[in-house]
């Protein structure tokens, strides 16, 4: 793997398998725009904080969760701060920010916005070297699993009952994890795969499963194996691999992941259930056709060179249709509109910076595209295809997604939210993976 790789794969360290020497003791740090949007907002929380206490509506002028006529919330976390921004998206505007003490990149969004709808719903997301769940109307802590990596993704399924877990380097394992509430072995790994006998490309000690994302009948779901060159198709239940695909090297793209290397690592599949977009560490990207969830046939890769792509595909998601692929590519600080069913790139959608990640509304009309460079959001309508609107959120936001729930206020969280927007120490935060600047610290 070229220099450039390694260091994309690992932003917070000089060499692979070392925890980067962070000034800043593990928290990432917060910028110039920040510090002065968050002088004012710290005066006013300072005020509400000591007036109010958490959960009374006042400190943040909204009301509570019984009071609100919509409680549909875009959750986008800014990893800058440890903070997370609650997004109304009916105003498209910021009605909370709260401190939370972790961060999530790569968040459970693909069912949440459909199964996250009470209170104690948990939000799945990816901290430290497992993944956790916050209840939705607290964003407090309900269940941990460690994985042995700190690379991690992970997906719930169409009835939420469960979580797919992809565990990278070092543990190379894919879990099934119990995501129901009301269940005694909540929280649990159900069922877990280990994959390092398998290997991968040079000193690789595994294929990498990199990414998860659930076939829409439930049944399978499918891993992007970054070092191993594969497409992992996952049956459920029982949890075992029910297929892999050698995923040929594509040509024409910015030479991520060696010469010889297809590098698949991100995926989303499309809510019709017939198509999978694949991302590719080469900078490509690779349409599926998944008629038979089971036996995913390429139909085609698309290249920066050829067909107009962005530069440096990360991750996507599939418009409400299942007719565009709004595939994040930061290289170019655009979002590249890929038209699945012509296989062609239809548009590119300028966002003013690096995005890395974005989550729909739970109506699935507008697309959240946190912008890590700007600190802010991008807002594309999905008729239009067009950006409709830009949100001032934390410090260096990264993953997002959403419920049809709100966390309450809490004047205290948000006290902590507005001292660190202003560069204060308010105590230690959990990190999270990301490929990008963020998270400094992180320990693959």
């Amino acid at each position: 793997m070229a220099d450039g790789d390694e260091a994309r794969l690992y932003p917070n360290r000089a060499r692979r398998g070392e925890v980067a020497d962070s000034s800043d003791g593990g928290r990432a740090s917060v910028s110039r725009r920040g510090l002065l949007a968050g002088s004012a907002t710290a005066g006013a929380a300072l005020t509400a904080g000591c007036s109010s206490g958490p959960g009374d509506g006042t400190d943040t002028g909204t009301a509570t969760g019984s009071e609100r006529d919509d409680d549909d919330t875009v959750v986008v976390f800014n990893t800058g701060d440890a903070t997370v921004s609650l997004i109304d998206p009916a105003r498209d505007e910021v009605v909370d920010t709260q401190h939370v003490g972790l961060s999530s990149s790569f968040p459970s969004n693909q069912y949440a916005p459909d199964v996250t709808t009470a209170f104690e719903d948990p939000l799945w997301l990816n901290v430290g070297r497992g993944v956790r769940a916050v209840a939705a109307g607290s964003l407090s802590e309900v269940a941990r699993v460690e994985t042995g990596s700190g690379s991690n993704w992970q997906e719930l399924t169409p009835d939420g009952a469960n979580v797919v877990v992809s565990a990278r380097e070092p543990a190379h394992r894919n879990l099934l994890i119990d995501a129901d509430r009301d269940s005694e072995t909540f929280g649990e790994i159900l069922a877990e795969i280990d994959r390092a006998d398998e290997g991968g490309r040079g000193d690789r000690e595994g294929p990498g499963p990199c990414d998860v994302t659930v076939h829409p009948d439930g049944a399978v779901a499918y891993v992007p194996d970054l070092f191993g060159d594969t497409l992992t198709v996952l049956r459920l239940d029982p949890f075992e691999i029910e297929r892999q695909i050698d995923v040929p090297t594509p040509s024409g793209g910015d030479g991520g992941g060696g010469d010889t290397a297809s590098a698949p690592w991100m995926g989303t599949v499309a809510p019709s259930g017939d198509r999978l977009i694949v991302e590719h560490q080469t900078g490509t990207e690779s349409i599926w056709d998944t008629s038979d969830p089971a036996s995913p046939a390429l139909l085609t890769q698309l290249t920066p060179d050829a067909d107009g792509l962005g530069a440096g595909a990360l991750t996507s998601e599939v418009g409400p249709e299942s007719r565009y692929g709004y595939v994040f590519t930061p290289g170019t600080d655009d979002v590249s509109v890929v038209d699945i069913q012509a296989g062609t790139v239809a548009d590119r959608i300028d966002i003013g910076g690096s995005a890395f990640a974005g989550t729909w509304d739970p109506a699935r009309e507008k697309l959240y595209v946190p912008v890590q460079t700007s600190d802010e959001v991008a807002v594309i309508d999905a008729t239009s295809r067009e950006l409709v609107e830009r949100i001032s959120v934390g410090s260096a936001p990264y993953g997002a997604t959403a419920a049809r729930v709100r966390p309450e206020p809490d004047g205290s969280a948000s006290l902590l939210a507005a001292m660190a927007a202003v560069g204060l120490d308010v105590g230690e935060a959990d990190t999270t993976y990301c490929i990008g600047n963020c998270a400094c610290g992180h320990r693959v």
